[in-house]
């Protein structure tokens, strides 16, 4: 009975975070000092992806990369990006599942290290804090699933 168990143990997926890291960040304020005196409403645009390399059998390295677009009428106010990077060891997972689970759960695993980074680079840069709402990567998944399925560009 004990080895049963045991050979159950040694089949079961298991999923594994090895390192999390900036793999790059940048912050412009290419009207600076004067941006600082413009009074308009301030647009903001995010922009999210995500890529997936192998590093090794059953190793993975996931980066979400997060721009943030600030701009004052016509003017970039400034551009924030951060590409937050993970590692992580997969053993057990149907290809089906490990696909979405480096899709999903991996992002949402790095998403609040992102968040905090270009926040600070946002305060840091002599900007009004901005705190990103959370983001439903299971929901972006189900999307893209959709659109493969229906033949539709991903960016359409």
């Amino acid at each position: 009975m004990a080895d049963e168990t045991n050979g159950a143990a040694a089949n079961a997926a298991q999923l594994s975070l090895q390192k999390v890291y900036i793999k790059d960040a940048s912050f412009e304020v290419p009207g600076a000092p004067h941006i600082f005196q413009d009074a308009n409403q301030p647009q903001i645009q995010l922009n999210l992806s995500q890529q997936v390399g192998a590093l090794a059998d059953n190793v993975y390295e996931v980066v979400l990369t997060i721009t943030v677009t600030c701009k004052l009428a016509e003017k970039t106010a400034y551009l924030a990006e951060v590409q937050q990077a993970g590692v992580f060891g997969m053993q057990g997972f149907d290809n089906q599942n490990r696909d979405m689970i480096l899709a999903t759960y991996c992002p949402n695993v790095l998403f609040p290290y992102a968040r905090q980074v270009v926040s600070d680079l946002i305060q840091n840069g002599g900007f009004p804090p901005f705190l990103m709402q959370p983001i439903n990567f299971d929901a972006l998944y189900a999307e893209q699933a959709r659109r493969r399925a229906d033949g539709t560009p991903a960016d359409a």
